[in-house]
């Protein structure tokens, strides 16, 4: 689950993790209040206008806005606020801003120059282990980082049984070339980001850039955090910190009924059982020279109510053109399926309105297509794989 950047740093915050402080806004009102309470408390006297979507890259797309005066304040807050901001990782529509942090001007003169860092806490499944990556280009994409110096990016693999060490966060602040105050601060600084990570369950902590400012204090400027699904139920008040606003509406209609459905851009929609067996339908697809439309695992039952709810759920997508049943019938027996099938097509009518190609093989396979093919529907049925992807060609040629 994503959230927020203000909401990352609420978590980062909790575990002692130094963070650019600042308030969220709804509208242009609430930007300047928000303005001039962080100006009592922090004395700022310019302020960071910050589109807070799912997606990284903002200030490329126009999303983050430096104001030097509260009038600035709410004319920057008034322009983010419902616009549709494209970034690398949007789609071209864009994302809908629905409210701004107003944050603290963190690049103040003083002592030193500022430096900005990368870093990120992961999970490297290779090695089983956590990892923090980090290097001393931030502010920058760190795959471009990656791709062109990638001697500048070190990593730090951690062991579950003792969690980070304490020599290990000091090289960190020694990789990233940092001494005196900022060397003491780094050490605290990795070792808080790292308690924030285990202690959330989160998949990813992403801080670009790390802050040493110009007073040599380490905070985090920004926060892209991915929490684990599967672990929200040991944090209820890290679920509510869900926006569905930001998700695909058929996505989150999808997991409300209990289907693991993920839209894609191609045209053939596919209706599968297993995870596997779905990736290898996304495969024959393409295989065929089409594109899949989404990948939806309707799991072990596949009744009729279920089939015409992924039926439904895959139609509300207007760029499909075909769907692909692809069933391996093990738990659930193909003639079941194939009923259900045929059910769902005669309930929804008129609704369908794209060719439906079905796959069965399994327990009463040969059942299951002479229900098919009997049904009197406009259902084309396969047996193998070649088959189901050659009548998905011809069903779209």
């Amino acid at each position: 689950m994503d959230i927020h950047e203000y909401q990352g740093k609420q978590i980062l915050a909790s575990y002692g993790v130094k963070v650019q402080r600042g308030y969220v806004a709804n509208n242009p009102k609430e930007a300047v209040a928000a303005a001039k309470q962080l100006t009592a408390e922090t004395g700022t006297g310019w302020h960071v206008i910050k589109a807070q979507v799912h997606a990284g890259g903002r200030g490329k797309g126009g999303g983050v806005k430096l104001a030097k005066n509260l009038q600035q304040v709410e004319e920057l807050a008034e322009q983010i606020i419902g616009m549709h901001l494209i970034t690398p990782q949007t789609s071209a529509e864009g994302k809908l801003v629905h409210k701004v942090l107003v944050a603290e001007d963190v690049y103040y003169p003083g002592e030193s120059e500022t430096s900005e860092f990368y870093m990120s806490v992961l999970l490297n499944r290779s090695k089983e282990r956590n990892m923090i990556m980090y290097s001393t280009e931030g502010g920058m994409d760190i795959e471009h980082v990656a791709e062109h110096t990638p001697h500048l990016i070190f990593t730090e693999e951690i062991d579950p049984t003792v969690g980070l060490q304490a020599f290990q966060a000091r090289r960190i602040a020694f990789n990233l070339g940092l001494s005196g105050n900022a060397f003491k601060e780094m050490v605290q600084f990795a070792d808080a980001l790292y308690k924030a990570y285990i202690g959330s369950d989160a998949s990813m902590f992403e801080i670009n850039p790390v802050l040493k400012t110009s007073d040599n204090k380490i905070i985090a400027v920004d926060a892209k955090v991915n929490l684990d699904d599967n672990a929200l139920y040991r944090h209820p008040k890290l679920a509510e910190m869900r926006d569905v606003r930001e998700e695909n509406p058929i996505e989150v209609e999808a997991k409300e009924a209990g289907l693991n459905y993920v839209d894609l851009d191609g045209t053939v929609g596919c209706m599968v059982n297993g995870a596997g067996l779905a990736m290898a339908t996304m495969d024959l697809i393409k295989y065929a020279g089409f594109e899949p439309a989404n990948f939806l695992d309707v799991g072990g039952t596949a009744d009729a109510k279920r089939v015409e709810l992924a039926f439904r759920i895959i139609l509300k997508d207007p760029n499909v053109k075909a769907i692909l049943i692809n069933i391996f019938g093990g738990i659930v027996r193909c003639d079941r399926v194939a009923q259900g099938v045929v059910d769902a097509y005669k309930n929804m009518g008129d609704a369908i309105k794209v060719p439906i190609i079905v796959r069965l093989q399994g327990t009463n396979a040969v059942i299951a297509k002479e229900l098919i093919d009997n049904s009197g529907m406009p259902i084309l049925s396969a047996v193998e794989f070649q088959e189901a992807a050659d009548q998905v060609k011809a069903a779209l040629s």
